[in-house]
């Protein structure tokens, strides 16, 4: 989310010199090869050619490439040390290690986009504790229908598995109406949620990583949102989105994004007043936000990793369920580009059967899958 590469059987020891090097002993006269009462034996190794006199002390070696043949035994290397890295424990229930942690508060600058940020959030998460006091039946079912249209088709949908990773192809107006649910989900323009999401594949749970729990979990899970600058030093800006910034349309939404939220604001309270305000952009906003959220912290420190995928990404079922399949996020991890993440029968992926069902009728095409051969790839016994 963004706001924003045969073996000798008695092999011998070598010390080694520089290479090219004729070395004398004990004596500065140069020998004559052509004196018969030179007695030579020569020995070939796999790179040198040692020449031995017997009846006179002086002897010459002549290295043909990087090695001269040692008698004395090399000493036995050094234990490597390994420096050791400070942690501040594990996260609860887990395995996972913070290595490092980021204040939300003390060391840093905030900035005008955090400042707004975080100030849409609170506003939200405020608004939401008007619902026990502003429950009706009717704004529950736009709660819930907006939670699927702005959370299924918009973010997990649109903005994810479409935009981010192109797992599929819709056509122009179909791919323009669901970015456009995604930008009611309150969490950024495509753009921006895009290219933040393409970093952290990137950098996926290291240092340059935008949003990974090796800084904590809550720093993964939503106060990176409110240090804008830190995103800039780790990634540099949005120069990852080139084929949405050439499209006028996300370019649109990227300069009028605030407006759209708010227009649908103004239609739900023409439609039912406060209570669809409550329960249609507080309670369905939190909620989104959340299990949007839960993908990017829960997800890499609770579950089982099926794949190899060298990070800390996690297949999550009761993630999986709240965000239409999206926890099964160690399978995407392994294949990125895959419009299915529900690699087995029984991982539920709603998502995935809406990508389906798209293709069934001819709107979906080139829709990505894994093969059996990159899956074994991918194995830990592999």
């Amino acid at each position: 989310m963004a706001f924003i590469t045969t073996s000798p059987t008695k092999p011998k020891s070598f010390t080694f010199s520089p290479l090219c090097q004729a070395r004398k002993t004990q004596t500065d006269k140069v020998l004559a090869f052509g004196n018969s009462n030179l007695q030579h034996k020569l020995i070939k190794t796999s790179f040198v050619y040692h020449v031995y006199k017997y009846n006179k002390r002086e002897s010459l070696a002549i290295v043909n490439a990087a090695s001269i043949e040692s008698t004395e035994p090399k000493p036995e290397p050094e234990p490597e040390q390994i420096p050791e890295v400070e942690t501040y424990g594990r996260i609860l229930l887990s395995d996972v290690l913070v290595k490092r942690r980021r204040s939300l508060f003390s060391g840093r600058n905030w900035n005008s986009l955090d400042i707004s940020t975080a100030g849409v959030v609170l506003a939200m998460h405020l608004l939401a504790l008007f619902a026990p006091f502003c429950f009706t039946w009717s704004s529950l079912r736009v709660a819930f229908g907006l939670y699927v249209v702005t959370g299924l088709l918009g973010i997990t949908l649109s903005f994810h598995r479409n935009l981010s990773h192109r797992s599929f192809k819709l056509p122009k107006w179909l791919e323009y109406l669901f970015a456009y649910c995604g930008v009611q989900s309150l969490q950024g323009n495509p753009i921006d949620w895009v290219s933040t999401h393409r970093y952290h594949h990137q950098f996926c749970d290291s240092e340059r990583d935008p949003h990974s729990p090796i800084e904590g979990f809550w720093f993964s899970h939503m106060s990176w949102l409110f240090d804008k600058d830190s995103v800039l030093e780790r990634c540099g800006g949005p120069n990852n989105v080139g084929d949405l910034e050439k499209q006028p349309f996300y370019r649109f939404l990227r300069s009028t994004y605030i407006l759209h939220p708010i227009a649908l604001g103004g239609l739900l309270y023409a439609l039912g007043g406060f209570p669809f305000i409550v329960w249609g952009m507080g309670v369905r906003i939190v909620w989104v936000y959340h299990i949007t959220w839960l993908v990017n912290s829960a997800c890499h420190v609770w579950g089982k990793q099926a794949w190899n995928t060298g990070d800390l990404s996690r297949n999550n079922w009761w993630v999986a369920l709240l965000a239409f399949g999206e926890g099964w996020h160690n399978n995407h991890h392994a294949f990125e580009y895959s419009a299915r993440h529900g690699l087995e029968w029984w991982q539920v992926d709603l998502t995935w059967y809406v990508v389906r069902f798209l293709q069934a009728v001819g709107l979906a095409t080139d829709v990505k899958l894994p093969s059996e051969t990159q899956k074994q790839r991918m194995t830990f016994n592999n």
